[in-house]
């Protein structure tokens, strides 16, 4: 329900010469819709296609933790009515991560812990954007900026909290707004709220740029540094139910930003010189997003705390929510300040999703808070594949597992 991958760049096609021929490569369209009646994942059930996981199974930092705010979330019981998902039972997810939780606990690593999932866990494939897998992965991350939970001359530019006519169905989707009337109709997009006022006195916070507002809103989430040096989350409530458009495609096509160039950092330091353009280019985005004031870390749309480098979000309409999943692609690390990119096999949790993302060919990977974070979630465009884990016998009874404490 939040809007992922602001600084999105735009791929453009390639021109192979052959002799005096030339022929343009057709770019992949990673937004390609599942068809009718297909599952976005499919079993692998060739051995040689199980991807190498030796190195994620040395890496289980936060893994845990994370598997507990999934568990916490499949515990309440709305979530069963997203299941059946790809013939994955909402028993068979909850199993599926308490027997991973379970090797977690044994402290094992390593080799051991790669031969103890193979045996226990079949691995599914995301079919991808072309029915081989090939998944676009972007990032994302929670901005912190300079802000008040009340307006003054400095902080003028508001964040609003849930509209009361804001109408939501059953699944959580966006129907519209109910007028006095009780009629439905389609809310309406981001110019018509900035420029009517309509929000007023629905404030929840202040900030002091325009941009900085808008990149709340991209990313679906924030923290304000108060003017007494504390910290406060600005979580996701909901969006006008518009689709996301790319303000960072339309400054490529006016000339603004080159496709190389394309950054956050880019967008930024353009409308910090030409703060006249701002509601020129955001208001090209329809879509808009509402916020409360929580404590503690973001939550992604599970409404469970993210964590960085542990958390995706993927098209919750098409995936089963909460699962445990596997990335495979390369992604930037920061390093005494020095932000470098590696390949990357990593276990994470299927636990967000994004107005960006939409389709099997797509996920955002969750890249933490602040600046460093920031950097390189607008660094993250790359290829790769995504795996799902389930067991291969779901138990009748699943196993009787409390999540561990969290220690606050």
């Amino acid at each position: 329900m939040k809007i992922k991958g602001l600084v999105l760049c735009v791929l453009a096609g390639i021109l192979v010469t052959t002799g005096c021929r030339k022929a343009q490569v057709v770019k992949p369209d990673y937004g390609r819709q599942l068809p009718p009646g297909q599952f976005a994942l499919r079993k692998i059930t060739d051995p040689a296609m199980i991807p190498d996981i030796t190195f994620a199974c040395y890496d289980t930092k936060d893994l845990r933790l994370a598997i507990d705010h999934s568990l916490s979330y499949l515990s309440k019981p709305s979530s069963k009515q997203f299941f059946p998902s790809n013939d994955i039972t909402h028993e068979h997810a909850v199993a599926s991560l308490k027997a991973f939780g379970l090797l977690l606990d044994k402290g094992i690593l390593g080799r051991q812990l790669d031969a103890a999932i193979k045996d226990q866990f079949d691995f599914y494939q995301s079919i991808g954007c072309d029915d081989m897998g090939t998944v676009l992965f972007t990032g994302y991350y929670t901005p912190i900026f300079d802000g008040d939970l009340k307006q003054s001359p400095k902080y003028r530019f508001p964040l609003y909290g849930l509209p009361k006519d804001l109408v939501k169905g059953p699944n959580g989707e966006i129907l519209g707004r109910k007028d006095a009337s009780g009629a439905i109709t389609p809310y309406p997009a981001r110019r018509e709220i900035e420029q009517t006022g309509m929000l007023k006195g629905q404030e929840v916070a202040w900030m002091a740029d325009p941009f900085e507002v808008y990149i709340a809103h991209v990313q679906g989430s924030a923290k304000l540094r108060l003017p007494d040096g504390s910290l406060t989350t600005l979580g996701y409530a909901a969006n006008n139910g518009h689709e996301y458009q790319s303000v960072a495609k339309q400054m490529i096509a006016d000339g603004i930003v080159s496709e190389a160039g394309m950054s956050l950092k880019a967008m930024i330091e353009y409308f910090k010189a030409h703060p006249e353009q701002v509601d020129k280019y955001i208001n090209q985005n329809p879509r808009f997003v509402f916020f409360g004031v929580s404590e503690g870390d973001p939550r992604g749309s599970l409404n469970e705390p993210v964590i960085p480098m542990r958390s995706i979000a993927t098209d919750k309409t098409i995936f089963p929510r909460g699962s445990l999943t596997i990335i495979k692609t390369i992604l930037p690390r920061s390093r005494s300040g020095i932000i470098t990119k590696s390949p990357v096999t990593a276990f994470t949790l299927d636990q967000d999703t994004g107005g960006a993302i939409r389709a099997p060919g797509r996920c955002d990977v969750y890249m933490g808070s602040g600046d460093d974070a920031g950097q390189m979630a607008g660094q993250v465009y790359q290829e790769g594949m995504l795996y799902y884990l389930f067991l291969k016998q779901v138990p009748t009874s699943a196993p009787s597992v409390q999540p561990i404490p969290t220690q606050k």
